[in-house]
């Protein structure tokens, strides 16, 4: 009999974290923060402020409310805004030891996302079914697991793994909820793994496990013994759903080069479409799930930014978003999730600015800081204090004290 895909993970999990994957998570840090920072007034805000006085519990409902969280393309999830409220859920854990705890969450939430099928994201939220799995292994490596003891916490967090996309049908926190489940489903799996509950193994590929009942051609856990998964996610420089940043970026291009006109003729894969094909959006969450809303931002001179995808940006940008047209390109689709492309008047993009074949670095997400702390009303000055916290410093406990007060 085979050994469990689990097992295998557990072992993984349980390697030394080197220190330029640490470095690596502090820039995924900051990009949480910024999204964090930026939805800090917004409604899921203020529905974290009701459900718990916790900081980080609080934080796990606006950390993915402006569509700019980080995303992999493969596993076709957000680990960002789960593995961090995960990683920072122990209160007297330092830096050092959230940092590896990060690593580990984004290792087991891609390892398990990029092994589900189409089948599975047509109907299935990756980031909550897959949430669970990393969430208990960035708390298990708080709590020190070892290999088995990762093994059980996730075995027993997938169990209950859940997360269906109906909610995009409607103009709701749902997605906002699925992250929340997910950190916390997966937090108090390790917490009862501690104690001494065990899980089965097997939980994935068993007969009556996850891959039997939410996919048709699951392959195996991404990744090996000899690298981690974190480099291989994506930063978001834009305020919209990850399907409509090819558009946007060749958009970008093309107004640069002076030759952005009217009528625009989107070309780009097939999810694109399922899920931003949206021309006439009504509410700032159908704005950043629209190809039309997105491309005609741009063609206004716009940045793409939170406040381009307002009640008042939709209203003002009707007579462009008409101008769009939308249709799949086979080729492009054949391309995806390896590749987010996307083409525009002619012009097309292979892969998209922030995806690792063309990196925003710790620039840019400064940059981003400071764009949405402004946008959450926060000062300069606060955003800076973030910005030398997450790359910088090893005060964990002022990240804590940052967080309650931005969202008290």
């Amino acid at each position: 009999m085979s050994e469990p895909l689990l097992t295998k993970l557990g072992r993984r999990l349980a390697r030394i974290v080197p220190d330029g994957e640490k470095k690596r998570a502090r820039l995924h840090l900051l990009d949480w923060l910024a999204c964090v920072a930026g939805a800090r007034n917004g409604a899921a805000a203020r529905v974290g402020r009701k459900i718990s006085k916790a900081g980080w519990e609080q934080a796990t409902y606006p950390g993915n409310a402006l569509e700019m969280d980080d995303v992999h393309r493969t596993a076709l999830l957000h680990p960002g805004p789960v593995i961090w409220p995960a990683a920072m859920s122990i209160a007297d854990a330092d830096m050092d030891a959230r940092l590896q705890a990060a690593v580990r969450g984004y290792e087991a939430m891609i390892a398990v996302g990029a092994a589900f099928d189409a089948h599975h994201y047509a109907h299935w939220h990756p980031t909550a079914t897959a949430g669970v799995f990393g969430a208990s292994a960035a708390v298990g490596s708080l709590l020190e697991f070892s290999p088995l003891q990762y093994t059980h916490a996730m075995a027993n967090a997938g169990s209950v793994a859940g997360g269906l996309w109906h909610m995009r049908h409607d103009n709701v926190l749902t997605k906002q909820w699925h992250v929340y489940h997910a950190v916390r489903t997966g937090r108090d799996a390790a917490l009862h793994v501690e104690c001494g509950a065990n899980g089965p193994a097997a939980i994935l590929e068993g007969s009556q496990g996850v891959f039997e009942a939410m996919a048709r051609a699951p392959s195996g856990l991404a990744g090996d013994a000899d690298s981690w998964l974190m480099g291989g996610v994506s930063l978001k420089p834009f305020a919209a759903c990850r399907h409509a940043h090819p558009a946007i970026d060749a958009a970008l291009q093309l107004r640069d080069d002076g030759k952005l006109q009217a009528p625009f003729r989107v070309e780009t894969f097939a999810d694109a479409l399922a899920f931003c094909d949206r021309p006439n959006p009504k509410t700032e969450t159908e704005a950043k799930f629209s190809l039309q809303h997105a491309v005609a931002v741009i063609a206004d001179g716009r940045p793409a930014n939170p406040e381009d995808f307002t009640p008042d940006a939709i209203a003002a940008l009707a007579d462009l978003r008409a101008q769009v047209s939308v249709a799949e390109d086979p080729a492009i689709t054949a391309r995806y999730p390896a590749h987010f492309g996307a083409r525009v008047n002619g012009l097309e993009i292979v892969d998209t600015l922030g995806d690792p074949e063309r990196p925003v670095g710790e620039e840019q997400i400064t940059e981003k800081m400071h764009i949405l702390a402004q946008w959450g009303g926060l000062t300069k000055a606060q955003a800076d204090t973030a910005i030398d916290l997450a790359l910088h410093s090893d005060e964990a406990a002022e990240i804590d004290g940052m967080l309650e007060e931005w969202l008290a």
